[in-house]
Formats: structure tokens, C-alpha cells, sequence
């Protein structure tokens, strides 16, 4: 028996298995980075809503607390409130340095890491 193939014909198809191959490494890739910022983003809300009940129970305590010293429990969820909305403030004016690019620049640098084998 003898090999029909040219030379020609087995360098094509060398070269759509090997396009074939890189495809699949590069949806590969793609899905284990994805993964990974899933995860994180994932374990990150896991953590933001736990600090975020606990400040939300402190808030409580804190303006019972505070009602109490001025005479009437309402005047301290004024203070609370108003301590947060001046917090809201101050985070809408710096909002670009304070969250937009710590945030893209970790998204990025996690896309950017080299796998670990």
C-alpha cells in the first residue's frame, strides 16, 4: 500500500489540527479565567454582604444609642442618616480613584496572571 497523501496535503492538515488544537486551548483558557473571576467575585460578595449586615446592625445599636443621649430615639437615626448620606457624598466625588480603577485594575491583573500549573 501505498501513501496518496502529498506533502502539500499533510502540511494542510497538520495546520487545521493545530488551528483546531489552539482554539480549543484558547476557550480553554478563557473559561478558567473566567472561573477565576467568578470565584473571586464571588467569595468578595460573600464578604461585602457579611461587613455589610454587621455595619447595618452597628448603625442600629449606634443611633438607639446616640437617641438615647439627645432625648429621643429618632434624633439618632437623623445622626446615623445623616452621617451617611455625608459618607454617599464622599463617595460619589471620589468614586473614580476610590472604586472604579481599583476595581478594573484587579479585574485586570487577575485576567493578566500567569496560570499556575
Amino acid at each position: 500500500m501505498t501513501d496518496d497523501t502529498t506533502p502539500i496535503a499533510t502540511l494542510f492538515d497538520r495546520a487545521k489540527d493545530y488551528s483546531k488544537t489552539t482554539l480549543k486551548l484558547f476557550k480553554l483558557n478563557a473559561v478558567d479565567k473566567t472561573a477565576e473571576i467568578v470565584s473571586s467575585l464571588f467569595s468578595l460578595l460573600v464578604v461585602v454582604l457579611t461587613v455589610v449586615l454587621s455595619v447595618v446592625i452597628i448603625s442600629i445599636g449606634l443611633a438607639l444609642y446616640i437617641g438615647k443621649l439627645l432625648g429621643d430615639s429618632f434624633y439618632g437615626f437623623f445622626v446615623i442618616g445623616a452621617f451617611y448620606l455625608l459618607l454617599a457624598i464622599i463617595l460619589r466625588v471620589f468614586r473614580e480613584q476610590w472604586l472604579k480603577y481599583p476595581v478594573s485594575n484587579s479585574i485586570i491583573k487577575q485576567m493578566m496572571k500567569p496560570k499556575k500549573i
